[in-house]
């Protein structure tokens, strides 16, 4: 049976089919008595509206797609929300996916949104998509950057300062008296994770003390990987250990603390400090408090949607790059009475 149309409706209700329209879209130019008949019919016959017809007449659509790395990770749980809270003022829907750090996973949602016409794309990407985005902006289709800084300046981003972040975790960490500091991080073609390796390393190399840094790679950003680390960690000599940890992510963080403290006992502070990155919510709340880097989650997410807002309404501006600078909140797992 076919969908009920919008001449049905105006069949059923004794109107003009403009005047439907005018009821859906324009209601304040209608009679009451109009009004009422169209709004009867549309209630008996079940009709919805095809909002993508709509669109696809008007030109613009109410919808924008946003394709994360990890839909798992609160942080962009966070950044999402507030595209989310950002949007809503304007009448617009996200749609979102997440690639879970997969290529091919990226471009099917790309290719998704293409389809469906979305007004723009917000996306923190899998490797280089340049090439895909440009596609994607000559067919009318404005893109931001989310959580990855524009190098080449052709596509707006928000993102925050991670070489800055990794150097202020690090310098907390010589300022606590560590010396072995070990970095828990990876893929390292993930640039969030690269700089703030970077960020670590300049923070060690312009301390004035020999610190070293040590890498730990692990294969994601994941609970489960912070666990496996920790393990590798546990297996040596405690001579052979670190005196702190600097995760990549909370997650990551979060796993190593349940290896060292709920499997083995580690005393943290006290034997490995241990600092994160992100401030998800579950860092507060972790057995042992954790001290992170704390990004400005929701507000990257609502910057990120009005920037693509005001592209859309004037396709020549100039891309913008927006670089916040992350905050390091301190807790008990790097200063003992921290809090």
């Amino acid at each position: 049976m076919p969908p009920t149309s919008i001449r049905d409706v105006a069949k059923l209700a004794g109107v003009s089919v403009g005047t439907v329209s005018n009821v859906l879209n324009r209601p304040e130019g209608v009679s009451q008595d109009a009004l009422t008949r169209v709004s009867h019919a549309i209630e008996q016959l079940g009709y919805v509206r095809n909002d993508a017809a709509r669109q696809l007449r008007a030109g613009v659509s109410s919808s924008v797609g946003f394709v994360v790395l990890d839909g798992q990770n609160p942080f962009f749980n966070e950044v999402v929300r507030g595209a989310e809270d950002e949007a809503s003022k304007h009448g617009i829907a996200i749609l979102h996916g997440n690639t879970d750090e997969d290529a091919g996973r990226e471009g099917m949602y790309l290719d998704l949104f293409e389809e469906q016409r979305v007004r723009g794309v917000l996306i923190s990407p899998y490797g280089d998509i340049v090439r895909r985005l440009e596609r994607l902006k000559a067919r009318g289709i404005a893109a931001v950057l989310v959580d990855r800084f524009s190098g080449n300046g052709r596509f707006s981003s928000v993102s925050v300062d991670n070489v800055a972040g990794g150097r202020m975790a690090v310098e907390h960490l010589i300022e606590t008296g560590r010396r072995r500091i070990a970095f828990v991080g990876g893929p390292f073609n993930l640039r969030q994770v690269s700089d703030r390796l970077a960020g670590a390393r300049v923070a060690a190399e312009s301390s004035g003390e020999r610190v070293d840094i040590e890498v730990l790679p692990v294969e994601a950003l994941t609970v489960d990987e912070g666990v496996v680390a920790g393990r590798r960690i546990l297996d040596r000599p405690k001579r052979d250990r670190p005196d702190a940890i600097f995760a990549a992510n909370d997650l990551i963080a979060l796993g190593l603390l349940q290896a060292l403290v709920v499997s083995r006992q580690v005393l943290i502070p006290d034997e490995i400090a241990l600092l994160g990155f992100d401030d998800i919510p579950f860092a507060a709340a972790a057995a042992v408090p954790l001290s992170s880097m704390r990004q400005p989650s929701r507000v990257i997410g609502q910057t990120a949607l009005r920037i693509l807002l005001e592209e859309t309404n004037d396709p020549e501006l100039i891309p913008r790059q927006t670089v916040y600078l992350p905050e390091l909140v301190v807790r008990q797992s790097t200063v003992k009475d921290a809090g």
